[in-house]
């Protein structure tokens, strides 16, 4: 058989035809649901079978408490024995953001074949490949998301439809429609038609937030490290085996990012509500009867804090600084550009927690604990103060050594004749 085959008298130079947008932008948005959710169910089934070794209900039922929960990362709440439960356990909808990012930069590298090329782009002609992917990518993430909520629609837990899919959208415009950009390569040509300190204010905007939820997180952490005593005794009170406990601390684990946001409100100086006629602040502390939570077990004593705590409310602007000068630094910008990306970008970076912030509240139970989270617009008044003055600080440094730099420039006289300068002697 192999001697009737004839070798081809020119190599084939043809380009490996790309496969459809609309095939690779559905299927990575289904896939970038599917991902978490798959996950979520696993991690039901096996807490149902590691709570009472599967006596009481079916696997369905872990499915089910699984599905919920992918359900209340995208907002969606939940109703628990009558009471209405809206936090939204940002811990699973990070997860969902990560996933969304790794299979919206893969869709974008490969829909960049796609459309016209760089060259094109550049005189003027309208690219569509992106916008398209975009909406493709959100229109099946949404199917799935209709199908989980559809599925889940029957029982007691009720969870809400639209706010699934006002999660959703939220999601892909700020996460998958970035992740497609840049990994199409249109980001980057996109972004050469913006002025330089623009793209200076962007970069401190994402430094100093990204810093002052580090920050936050770590503030977090050593409050509950130096109460472990306190949450390992709350802990037991509940008298759970170890696969229960594991799994609480699971449930726990979801909502750190929310207890990190709150320390940062805390950091701030407005703190937030654990409960109505409630406040946790640096200045004083008014607290209720509250859940065991291990969580909880970091919130400060109930009355005014040491003189010492109030010295912490600077640590946001001093980030906010230190993040602006290492971000500015090494970057051509004339000095009045420098503070204006600096001081930019720290306002920007302060609208940015807030907003954050304002996502990390709401019931957490019946009565008093409907009101939980930071007050959101001290919290945006403060933040934008904070981060946008301590911006500018850490930029002024680099604004006044180049301004210095371009004074001590020597100022060359026009040549005499010169016509560029008709008004120079002959």
């Amino acid at each position: 058989m192999t001697s009737l085959l004839t070798r081809p008298e020119h190599p084939r130079t043809e380009a490996p035809r790309p496969r459809p947008l609309v095939l690779i932008a559905t299927f990575g948005g289904a896939l970038a649901a599917l991902g978490p959710l798959v996950v979520l169910l696993a991690v039901g089934v096996i807490g149902w079978f590691a709570s009472d070794a599967g006596v009481h209900g079916a696997p369905r039922d872990g499915m089910r408490v699984g599905a919920l929960a992918w359900l209340a990362g995208h907002g969606s709440g939940v109703t628990v024995m009558g009471a209405r439960i809206t936090i939204v356990p940002l811990g699973v909808t990070a997860i969902a953001a990560w996933s969304m990012w790794r299979l919206g930069h893969r869709v974008g590298d490969a829909v960049s074949g796609h459309g016209p090329d760089a060259d094109r782009i550049s005189d003027g002609e309208r690219d569509l490949t992106v916008p398209t992917a975009i909406a493709l990518f959100f229109s099946a993430y949404a199917v799935v998301a209709v199908m989980v909520a559809t599925l889940a629609a029957g029982t007691t837990a009720d969870p809400s439809l639209p706010r699934v899919l006002g999660w959703s959208l939220l999601l892909t415009a700020f996460v998958a429609a970035p992740a497609i950009a840049i990994g199409s390569g249109r980001a980057a040509i996109w972004a050469a038609f913006v002025p330089l300190s623009v793209r200076a204010g962007a970069a401190v905007a994402g430094a100093v937030l990204a810093r002052l939820l580090a920050l936050s997180a770590l503030v977090f952490l050593v409050a509950l490290a130096l109460s472990f005593d306190d949450a390992a005794t709350m802990t037991s009170r509940l008298h759970q085996s170890p696969a229960e406990a594991g799994l609480y601390s699971l449930v726990n684990a979801a909502f750190a990012p929310n207890a990190a946001l709150f320390t940062g409100s805390w950091l701030l100086g407005p703190g937030f509500a654990m409960g109505g006629a409630t406040v946790v602040s640096p200045g004083a502390v008014v607290l209720g009867p509250l859940p065991v939570v291990p969580l909880l077990a970091a919130l400060p004593a109930v009355g005014t804090p040491a003189g010492w705590v109030g010295a912490l409310m600077a640590l946001p602007a001093l980030v906010a600084a230190w993040s602006a000068h290492r971000t500015l630094r090494g970057r051509v910008l004339t000095w009045d550009r420098i503070a204006l990306a600096g001081c930019g970008g720290g306002l920007a970076a302060g609208v940015g927690f807030a907003l954050l912030a304002s996502l990390s509240g709401g019931a957490a139970g019946p009565g008093r604990m409907r009101f939980v989270g930071p007050f959101t617009r001290d919290v945006l008044v403060h933040s934008v103060t904070a981060c946008g003055i301590g911006a500018l600080a850490g930029a002024a440094v680099l604004s006044w050594l180049a301004w210095r730099a371009a004074r001590a420039v020597p100022q060359v006289p026009a040549p005499a004749g010169d016509p560029a300068h008709p008004g120079a002697e002959d």
